[in-house]
């Protein structure tokens, strides 16, 4: 049945519960639709506009659930897409909403009290050695994402004892080399994203990209994105506007999951530089949990392919249902797994 009202309100919206009801032609009484109007509402699925008998209903862009299966069944030409930026998405509409419901906050602080309490217990040879755990699969998994083909075991000899794996290009050793350090500067520099500013996600990307022959800073070109017609903006001056947007997004924000997955999306979204986005993306999320004091999140059982679905479909819909489930399933799985 909440299938059934969500359907309706996507192809018909700015309905009344009432117009609601009676399309439903006697399947559903008008009380069990304003229940599930409440739980449409709650979990962020539609939003209302207007006030008692004048309220009508939409689709939420950001939060209605889409079939991920149905969706990528069509081709990528096949597909409706924004094919350019969204310039009104973090002026006129990230800053307004909240990301997360009262359900999946419950979740994420109850998991964040585990770890305080956990990581509170360890000593300090225990922290440091959990970290290089964590890290060393947040390497494996960021470059794999990439299409790094060292295997987990592979980057852990990489990253313990510098030994790099037969059959293997020098760039790819150097990618999750790259990660190690950068991740090393963040724990050794827990405050240095407490304030996230442009250039110090510009001191992180160098650290990223360091002899892999990318170029630093603010790209001045135009890129592509496999598998997408979405095109990111190509004026390096709307980049760098872009980009203190979410700088100032993330730092307006209390709630430090929101400045993660805030961070995680949008820098990607915007691809700011030539190469990379994704990875600074990955550890400058991670940089502002660890400032705070929030488990890390290495993403190892997250499937590649599912990731890069999801962040498609938040450049292409600007939905980010998909991707907000992978962050929760990530940082549970961190909180059980390290610490």
């Amino acid at each position: 049945m909440k299938q059934l009202v969500l359907d309706y309100i996507k192809e018909h919206p700015g309905r009344s519960s009432k117009e609601i009801t009676e399309a439903m032609e006697g399947k559903i009484s008008l009380a069990t639709v304003k229940r599930i109007i409440n739980e449409l509402t709650g979990n962020f699925y539609i939003y209302a506009e207007g006030k008692a008998r004048a309220t009508r209903y939409y689709v939420s862009p950001l939060f209605a659930p889409i079939d991920m299966n149905e969706y990528y069944s069509k081709e990528v030409d096949e597909r409706k897409v924004q094919t350019g930026y969204n310039f009104e998405l973090i002026p006129n509409v990230l800053n307004k909403v909240n990301l997360f419901t009262e359900q999946e906050m419950t979740e994420l602080s109850s998991l964040q009290d585990k770890f305080a309490k956990n990581f509170a217990s360890l000593s300090d040879e225990q922290k440091h050695r959990e970290m290089e755990r964590l890290g060393i699969d947040l390497s494996w998994k960021s470059s794999q994402i990439e299409g790094n083909t060292y295997s987990l075991l592979e980057t852990e000899r990489l990253l313990k004892e510098k030994q790099t794996a037969a059959g293997k290009t020098k760039e790819e050793a150097i990618m999750l080399l790259n990660h190690k350090d950068a991740l090393d500067f963040i724990v050794d520099n827990p405050g240095y994203l407490q304030q996230l500013t442009i250039s110090r996600i510009e001191d992180i990307h160098s650290l990223l990209i360091k002899e892999l022959g990318v170029d630093r800073n603010i790209r001045t070109r135009r890129v592509g994105i496999t598998g997408t017609n979405y095109r990111p903006i190509d004026n390096e001056f709307q980049i760098r506007e872009a980009l203190q947007q979410t700088c100032d997004l993330v730092n307006s924000r209390a709630n430090v999951f929101e400045k993660a997955l805030y961070i995680l999306l949008l820098l990607s979204y915007i691809q700011a530089f030539n190469d990379g986005n994704k990875r600074i993306a990955r550890i400058t999320s991670n940089a502002i949990l660890i400032a705070n004091g929030y488990c890390p999140i290495s993403f190892r059982t997250v499937d590649s392919i599912d990731y890069k679905k999801a962040m498609l479909l938040f450049y292409e819909q600007n939905n980010i249902s998909a991707f907000k489930q992978i962050f929760i399933e990530q940082f549970r799985f961190a909180v059980e797994t390290y610490f």
